[in-house]
């Protein structure tokens, strides 16, 4: 597969580069078009090999994994050779992890139970039923009022009980010196960490929010709007956050998202990827899957978010059994849409358009 060679495949087209320059390659929409292009390739290659994109990955050579990364600008922080050189030792228990993830899954967290804007009962009833349901890890949307986010922090860890996981998200709500005091505030409600706390393309400001959390044992989470391998270079290099959330359509499809995976073993810090959304529950199982198998070997600290919505559009939804991603087995990418979901949301001519036209 010399196509996924990064000289032939990189996101910035390097034989064209001068030109590309100029609309910005690596950022904005020339960037998300890439992903979508690229991820459909992924999707084909994995189609026309009978198996799911998550076990063509774990099924590679070492060095085909390494060709599909565009080295550029990284350097200074992952080379081809440091690359190598983890998948290669990662090869020692990969049978056995792969075998877990079939059995057990990987470990999600829920989004679903806490948005702003949700009633006290609303909040109750949503963690009493994800608690029965297995579900241990909850996330938390805060930022509006800070005394009624410690309100409502209060009244879900009471749900949830000490021992489980609580995180919050701010949504890039906040300044940097706001942002360590309002978290600062909710730390007795002992978050696991605070999701993009200020600007996402502050990697500076996320630094001094997570040195001024550390003491509080609070980290900092942030990633899915870091548009590309070489703003999330920075961000490790920084120590600008404690862990990296990868999105599968923001940067350059699968190939960027390797050198990412990468790059945060080498660093130390955990992956938890950003889902929900429409698919990127069904894409980004992949790629974490790929990273526990053949890069990190490891569940420490780790989870994949998870958002209750929108499945029932796609061909291969995912499956979730006792708050963990069952490996898909379907072959592909798992983003494939059902055509009646496709036809009824295609604008202008689908009905849910034609209903808003008419109104």
């Amino acid at each position: 597969m010399d196509l996924f060679h990064s000289r032939h495949f990189d996101s910035g087209c390097q034989g064209d580069s001068s030109r590309l320059n100029q609309l910005g390659p690596e950022k904005g929409v020339i960037h998300l078009a890439t992903a979508a292009v690229l991820n459909a390739v992924w999707d084909l290659w994995a189609r026309a090999e009978g198996k799911p994109l998550w076990k063509l990955l774990v099924d590679m050579d070492p060095k085909q994994i390494v060709s599909c990364i565009d080295f550029r600008y990284i350097t200074d922080a992952l080379t081809e050779e440091e690359a190598l050189d983890i998948l290669m030792k990662a090869q020692d228990g990969k049978q056995h992890r792969e075998d877990l993830m079939l059995k057990e899954g990987y470990p999600a967290y829920t989004t679903s139970c806490a948005w702003l804007g949700y009633s006290d009962q609303l909040l109750k009833q949503l963690c009493t039923d994800a608690l029965k349901s297995g579900w241990t890890k909850f996330k938390v949307k805060v930022g509006a009022d800070l005394e009624d986010d410690i309100r409502r922090c209060r009244l879900i860890r009471q749900m949830i009980g000490p021992s489980n996981t609580l995180m919050i998200d701010a949504n890039q709500r906040w300044d940097v010196a706001e942002a360590i005091s309002w978290v600062s505030s909710l730390a007795e409600f002992k978050p696991l960490w605070i999701e993009e706390p200020t600007s996402p393309d502050d990697i500076l400001g996320h630094a001094a929010i997570s040195k001024a959390l550390a003491p509080l044992g609070i980290g900092v989470a942030t990633g899915e709007q870091c548009h590309s391998r070489v703003m999330f270079k920075q961000f490790l290099q920084a120590s600008a956050l404690q862990f990296v959330q990868i999105d599968s359509c923001r940067l350059g499809s699968v190939n960027e998202n390797l050198a990412v995976l990468l790059m945060a073993h080498k660093f130390q810090v955990p992956v938890c990827p950003h889902a929900g959304g429409v698919g990127l529950c069904e894409l980004v199982q992949h790629l974490i899957l790929f990273d526990y198998i053949c890069v990190s070997g490891s569940l420490s600290n780790r989870m994949c978010e998870y958002v209750d919505h929108l499945h029932e559009h796609f061909t291969s939804p995912v499956v979730i059994h006792n708050a963990h991603y069952m490996p898909p087995k379907e072959p592909g990418y798992s983003c494939e849409m059902l055509e009646s979901s496709v036809q009824r949301h295609q604008y202008p001519d689908g009905d849910v358009w034609k209903m808003i036209i008419n109104k």
